[in-house]
């Protein structure tokens, strides 16, 4: 991997990161494709309507279905999916959290029974690498002990000293392999200030026959905190990640939250909100959410946003949309979710070219104007 800061306004950042499969301009909001596809969408919308140089797949689901080796075997997921640009594979950590009951946590590692048929498997740090080499994504995230907030200070401390152990594991076992794609730590530490600290602190820290990471992302949040806490906690960890790499926030969120979290350094995004937001008739806009199935967009004959130039705005009414929306017809999610996505992915090009002229904190304001 290539990394390189194109500039900097305040604590944010334009960077370029260059992997064997794309050149990514940052900020960057990464599509989710969690089972190698983002819903309703495939790699040519991803590619030649959306151009996306980078999207996240998640190694729980491929390891269950289809399975790792199966992809392995097909030629790695840009192979099987037809997505020639980067992928990030999130480790199943989150995944584990969200099963709740269905899980249980060692320092040994994670088991858990499937959400599909029922069948106990077993995630060891070193299982997960292995699996994601099998995925030959660009980017691999390491396991980590993800808990829900608020929680016990004992607890939290307990997450801290797994997720380095395990990421100790993880480097060491990718090292061993021949380190042919990147691998990212992740810290966690709840809302606790201290603990983010020694998280990064000791994630920086840890080498391997002179290697380490080569990202850090800050993992753990949009748990159930207030979004001002979230914004609080963020702002307290950056100082400890290196400058020099790049710095992933992960599973966030709105646009307000991107923004907040680009004003504070942060680099990468990845979150299932445009699409997701989009299948249940969401759209986000430049002026806020609109809500394409209410009944007075029956007769509008207007884009979904005026000053929008994605596919969906430049062809299709909102009367359209609202039509599909209320027959439940397919097209409706590629649709609502190509604008949503191109509404992301403007923004943070937006927020880049921004950064590059110096005028980031008047940007912000713009943001928010609009949305008043």
């Amino acid at each position: 991997m290539e990394f390189k800061i194109d500039g900097v306004d305040g604590n944010a950042r334009a960077t370029t990161i260059k992997t064997l499969h794309s050149e990514i301009k940052t900020p960057i909001f990464m599509p989710v494709g969690t089972a190698a596809v983002v819903k309703s969408l495939d790699a040519i919308d991803m590619m030649e309507i959306l151009n996306a140089p980078i999207i996240l797949a998640n190694t729980y689901h491929l390891y269950l279905r289809p399975g790792d080796e199966v992809i392995k075997k097909l030629g790695g997921l840009h192979n099987f999916s037809g997505y020639k640009r980067s992928f990030l594979t999130d480790s199943g950590g989150f995944q584990a959290f969200s099963l709740g009951d269905n899980v249980k946590v060692s320092d040994d590692g994670i088991l858990f029974k499937s959400h599909i048929d029922g069948s106990f498997h077993f995630f060891s740090p070193e299982k997960v690498i292995d699996i994601e080499y099998n995925l030959n994504s660009d980017i691999m995230m390491v396991l980590d002990d993800l808990i829900p907030l608020p929680n016990t200070s004992e607890r939290i401390k307990k997450s801290i000293e797994r997720t380095v152990e395990w990421a100790k594991r993880s480097l060491i076992h990718h090292i061993k392999r021949g380190k042919k794609n990147n691998l990212f730590a992740i810290i966690q530490g709840g809302t606790d200030f201290e603990m983010r600290k020694i998280s990064a602190k000791s994630l920086v820290g840890l080498e391997y026959k002179g290697h380490t990471f080569d990202g850090f992302a800050i993992g753990g949040l949009s748990v159930g905190e207030e979004n001002q806490l979230m914004y609080d906690t963020i702002e307290a960890t950056i100082p400890y990640m290196p400058k020099d790499k790049p710095r992933y926030l992960m599973g966030v969120g709105t646009p307000e939250d991107i923004i907040e979290a680009i004003d504070r350094g942060v680099d990468m995004f990845d979150c299932v909100m445009p699409t997701r937001n989009a299948r249940n008739g969401h759209l986000f806009t430049s002026f806020g959410v609109l809500k394409i199935k209410n009944a007075k967009y029956k007769l509008d004959e207007r884009a979904i946003d005026e000053s929008c130039s994605c596919y969906t705005c430049r062809n299709f009414s909102r009367a359209y949309l609202n039509h599909l929306y209320r027959a439940k017809e397919i097209t409706y999610a590629r649709l609502a979710s190509i604008h949503n996505l191109h509404y992301y992915l403007s923004l943070v090009k937006d927020a880049r070219e921004a950064i590059l002229k110096r005028r980031f904190k008047e940007f912000k304001r713009e943001f928010y104007s609009l949305r008043s």
